[in-house]
């Protein structure tokens, strides 16, 4: 990867692609509020279309990789890469059934406190925390508590919809930590091939012994969850990482938070959902208390040994 002083300037190209992949992953919100099918299914089709796409390549591409974790000498790594799709699994588990109980804006909002729980873990693993990560941890969790009291006023569904999406921001940071781990000595393109097919595989079994039927859905549905595949699973992960050629990790990460704003004007535009005025004030302060995190997170990563692990990781691909 560039180092920061031999990045080059933004150019038209990146400024597009990183505000494609904003687009792309606004749109996965709206999408699985849109398709007519329960949200473990959409989730379970999401991956197993995109190792589709990605497992011929990876196969061809990476055959060494996948030989040496087959014989085991790197086991450890193989590790990390199942107990990931097991965490992106309960990650989609969590969220996607979210945003069809709840608004799209507020689910979304809620999803994106990912970093505020990588600081957290970060902090269990002994390392140490500015004060300025820790004010943006209280001021997203006061908005947090503001929104989803909003919703609590306006139905238990809409309230358990915000539970399910902070808790789905929690395992798409646990999620992120070990892939960290993981993508030591592993590729992209590998991690991403065995975290998408375990992920796959748990969800399917998930939907199996809870009854979840995997088929007889729209051409509308099935159309939400191509668009899902080739938008926020695929493209928008693409595009960011393209964009990390010229640009910090920390602005793609800040960059991300506008998936809250898009994702709500998506909902507003396409679905008619206008976000409730009472939790706007909690939204508000609970992307300025992210975007805090996110930027004291930075900060850390400066002070320390190129090395360790970064930490002000970017938030999963919605």
């Amino acid at each position: 990867m560039l180092s920061v002083a031999s990045r080059p300037s933004l150019d038209p190209v990146t400024a597009g692609a990183l505000a494609l992949a904003v687009v792309a992953v606004s749109s996965s919100g709206p999408l699985v509020a849109y398709a007519a099918a329960p949200a473990l299914a959409v989730a379970f089709w999401r991956n197993t279309l995109a190792l589709a796409v990605l497992g011929p390549y990876s196969l061809a591409r990476r055959r060494v990789e996948f030989r040496d974790l087959a014989r085991g000498t790197g086991r450890r790594e193989g590790l990390f890469c199942v107990l990931s799709g097991v965490a992106l699994a309960a990650h989609f588990a969590t969220w996607m059934p979210a945003v069809q109980l709840t608004s799209v804006a507020t689910a979304t909002a809620m999803v994106a406190t990912q970093p505020v729980w990588q600081g957290l873990i970060a902090r269990a693993q002994g390392r140490r925390l500015p004060g300025l990560v820790w004010v943006g941890i209280g001021v997203a969790v006061c908005g947090a508590v503001v929104a989803s009291g909003a919703d609590f006023v306006v139905s238990a569904s809409a309230f358990a919809g915000d539970l399910l999406a902070v808790v789905g921001g929690l395992f798409a940071a646990v999620y992120t930590a070990l892939g960290e781990r993981a993508r030591v000595s592993i590729s992209t393109t590998t991690y991403t091939t065995i975290c998408y097919g375990v992920c796959a595989l748990v969800l399917l079994l998930v939907c199996l012994v809870g009854g979840v039927p995997l088929s007889g859905y729209d051409l509308g549905t099935w159309a939400a969850v191509l668009a899902l595949v080739a938008g926020a699973q695929l493209l928008g992960h693409s595009m960011f990482s393209y964009a990390l050629r010229r640009v910090s990790a920390t602005t793609v990460s800040v960059l991300i938070l506008l998936e809250v704003p898009g994702a709500a004007l998506i909902a507003w535009a396409w679905l008619g959902q206008l976000p409730r005025i009472t939790a706007l004030p909690g939204l508000a302060l609970l992307t300025v208390g992210v975007a805090v995190v996110v930027l004291g997170g930075a900060r850390v990563g400066r002070r320390v040994a190129p090395a360790p692990v970064p930490t002000d990781p970017t938030p999963l691909d919605r």
